[in-house]
Formats: structure tokens, sequence, C-alpha cells
């Protein structure tokens, strides 16, 4: 986070809090933005964030921690008396809550839902229990549900009353007697319809829901695909038990976008204070599985050291020729990795995908085959090494680009996902391909070279 308060204003905020007057401080601090609140307390030490606690209402405070990152919410919750810290948590909306308590060890959940009020703690016990990265586990249930035989006067009435602790009043869902999902209502349809009007001759019966067990990356791309500012969340028998809304769904993108990012480098999340054990511990495992198939490329140019022994000369292209499949290798992987994420690709799209990647493996290979063979012909003065090598990189980058689509296509197709085909894994199996095809052509035409 950034802060972009004027100086003067942070520095008057921080002149209250050090002579501890507490009516400034609140006057200035709570003129701010929760999330500009949120960057000065960061910034302070622990001295002045004490303070800051003893000077706002657990409600202040909670408004002010939804605007920091989940993963860094957990030394301060820590650093409050632990009854102060519940209150808060009370305070929060549910969904945020669960948030921070599932970044927390379970003796701590524990203790801080024994003393939260019993309302606030069976909200949150009843979110705890689905399954993390799920529709469930990011749904709120603070949203304003109505009945199709109510008119839109009583609606009004119940908007008004409960309105201010919803998540989002924009929309209305509508249930029978039975709690099941059954319409929607827009706060502009309810507006502009008359008053002794019932709500199910106003609702709209097409609604689009997600179940409650739908994993997260999936609603959020039915919120993009439908422009939602909020999505109700249904049990397998069209119970309504919540809603997501698009502040959610944006910290998921952000979330799943650095998962798939760090998944293509090969590694996990790595929060800033991991220590460099655990660090290691989480890298090791996909660096051990490299280490052995770079051996087994290595074992590979062994077994052409006859060839290598009668032209020397084929070894400094080894690595031009390896790097140029890593390349564009992982540049096809990071297009079918983006096209699975965002759903773009359908059946025929897959398709199309590795066509496409085939004809553009084939086009740049032939462009960057015919640069080289010129470019060795002048520089060694060997128009069959050119040729070679030519050849060599114009089938290393149709096969390696095909490798990089097919491979995250292949997983995707297996329920895994497909950004575990991360860039130093397809980089390394086409290191592999690479030396087979340039020595496997060295081999068999190795009397034009000698």
């Amino acid at each position: 986070m950034e802060n972009n308060q004027p100086i003067e204003f942070d520095e008057q905020i921080q002149r209250a809090l050090e002579k501890e007057n507490l009516d400034e401080f609140r006057t200035h601090f709570l003129e701010l933005h929760p999330y500009e609140q949120a960057i000065f307390f960061m910034e302070k030490e622990h001295d002045d964030r004490m303070k800051i606690y003893s000077y706002l209402s657990p409600e202040e405070i909670s408004e002010m921690m939804e605007h920091i990152e989940i993963e860094d919410i957990d030394p301060y919750i820590t650093e409050m008396d632990p009854r102060f810290a519940a209150m808060v948590f009370s305070e929060m909306a549910a969904d945020d809550a669960v948030d921070v308590l599932n970044e927390m060890e379970k003796d701590k959940v524990a203790s801080f839902l024994t003393m939260m009020d019993k309302e606030a703690s069976d909200e949150i016990k009843e979110l705890l229990h689905y399954e993390e990265k799920t529709a469930g586990s990011i749904m709120t249930t603070e949203f304003i549900s109505i009945y199709k035989t109510q008119t839109v006067k009583d609606t009004m009435l119940q908007l008004k009353e409960e309105g201010p602790d919803a998540e989002t009043i924009y929309y209305m869902y509508v249930v029978d007697e039975d709690k099941k999902l059954v319409g929607v209502l827009s706060l502009r349809d309810l507006i502009i319809a008359d008053d002794d009007q019932l709500i199910g001759g106003i609702m709209s019966e097409k609604i689009v829901h997600v179940s409650v067990a739908a994993d997260q990356e999936d609603v959020a791309q039915t919120m993009r695909d439908y422009d939602f500012l909020a999505v109700p969340v249904v049990d397998f028998q069209q119970h309504l038990l919540g809603i997501i809304t698009v502040d959610d769904i944006l910290d998921v993108m952000d979330e799943e976008a650095s998962d798939d990012y760090s998944k293509l480098a090969g590694v996990d999340v790595e929060r800033p204070d991991v220590n460099a054990f655990a660090s290691a511990k989480k890298r090791l495992p996909w660096l051990i599985i490299l280490l052995f198939l770079g051996l087994l490329t290595a074992s590979l140019i062994g077994r052409f050291e006859d060839t290598l022994d009668q032209v020397a000369i084929l070894a400094i292209f080894i690595p031009l020729i390896a790097g140029m499949a890593g390349n564009t290798g992982t540049q096809a992987l990071a297009v079918a990795v983006r096209g699975l994420a965002t759903g773009e690709f359908g059946t025929e799209g897959k398709l199309k995908l590795i066509l496409r990647e085939a004809g553009t493996g084939l086009i740049t290979g032939t462009v960057c085959g015919v640069l080289i063979t010129g470019v060795i012909f002048v520089w060694q003065g060997q128009i069959y090494l050119g040729i070679l090598v030519g050849i060599s990189i114009m089938a290393t980058l149709v096969v390696a680009t095909l490798a990089g689509s097919l491979v995250p296509l292949l997983m995707y197709k297996l329920n895994i996902d497909p950004a575990v085909a991360s860039g130093p894994f397809i980089t390394t199996i086409n290191d592999i391909i690479s030396i087979l095809i340039y020595f496997g052509m060295a081999t068999a035409f190795m009397g034009l070279l000698i």
C-alpha cells in the first residue's frame, strides 16, 4: 500500500497520537477513508498501534482491518487484547472474519469464537465449515431476502430496516416459504414499482446462481461473464445460503493470479515474513525434480559423446538450441494457461489453439532456422553445419511450441491445475527434446559434417 495522504495531514494525526489527545486524534483520523486509515496504521510502531486500539471502537477497528491484506492481519490481531480482538471479529463482515480466521492456528480460532457474541460466532462457524476456496468459504450471509408474496411497500420498509447491515442492497433475492431461491429483484425495479404491487409480479425469474461447493475461480468467471455486482449461493436443493459480492471476487482474482504466477515459476506463494528454511522447504521439491531431469539431459549428451568427439564444434550450439526451445515453450505455455484460466477455450477453442501453436512454431522455426543457417555459414564457413543447426532449430521450435500448449491442456483434462506445468518444468522437458533432435540429426548426417 502507498500512502496518498498529504504529509501535513499525517503529521497532524501523529502529533495528536504522541500528545495522547484522544479527541483531536479521533476527529482527524476518522475523516480518513478506512483504506487510508489502514495505511497510516500499518506504518506505526507497536506502541502507537496500542494507543490506536484504545482510541477506537471495535467497529471502527474492524472497518479499518477490512482494508488490510488478509495474510498481514494476524500479527495485529495477536497483539490486541484477546477480548477486544474478539469484539473486532464480531463487528467484521462474516466472510471477511472467516478469511482472517482461516489464516490462523486452530487453537486461536477456537479461543476467539468462544469470546465472541453468540450471533456473530454462530454465523462465522457456519462459514468456517465450508472448504477453502469454494463459494461457501467466500460468501456472506449478510444479504436481504424477501418473499414473492410481499408488497413493494412492505419490502421498502424491510430494506430500510435491514439495509444498514447488509453487504449490498442493489439486489434483493426472492425466496419461497421453504427458503428456496425463486427470483431476484433490483433496487431500481423496486423503487419505480407501485407500492401495492406484489414482489412476485415484478421480480425476474431468470436467476444465475452458483453452488456452495463451486470453486472460487469458477465463481469469479461467472461474475465476470455476467458483469454482476453480486451472485447468490445455493445448496443442491436451491436453498439460498448467501451471496458473493464483487469486492470479494476482486480479492479472489488477485489471489488466483498470484497463485498461477507462482506456479509458473515453480514455487508456492510466499509471505514476506516466511523464514529461509520454510521458503527452501517449499522450493526444494520442484528443484529436486528439475535436478534429476537435468541429469537426464546430461546423460543424453553423454550418449552422443562419439558425435561430439568427431565434430566438437557441435557443442557450442547446444545452449542456443536448448534456450530457443525453452523460450518458445514458455511462450506457448503462458498462452495456454491464460486461456484455460479465463475460460476462453471450448472444445473447438482447444483444437484451434493446438493448430495455431503448431503453425506459429513452424513459421517462427523456419524464420529462425533460415537466419541461423546464414549466420553460421558466414561465421564458420560450413554450409552443412549451418543447415543442420537451422533444421534442428526449426524442428525444435515446432515441437517445443506444441509441448508448451499440449502439456497444460493435458493436465487440465486430468483435473490438475494447468499452472503446475510451470516454466522451469516446460523448459527442462524442451531441453531434453531439443538435445535429442539436434544430436540425432547430427549423428545421422555425420558424413556431411566431417
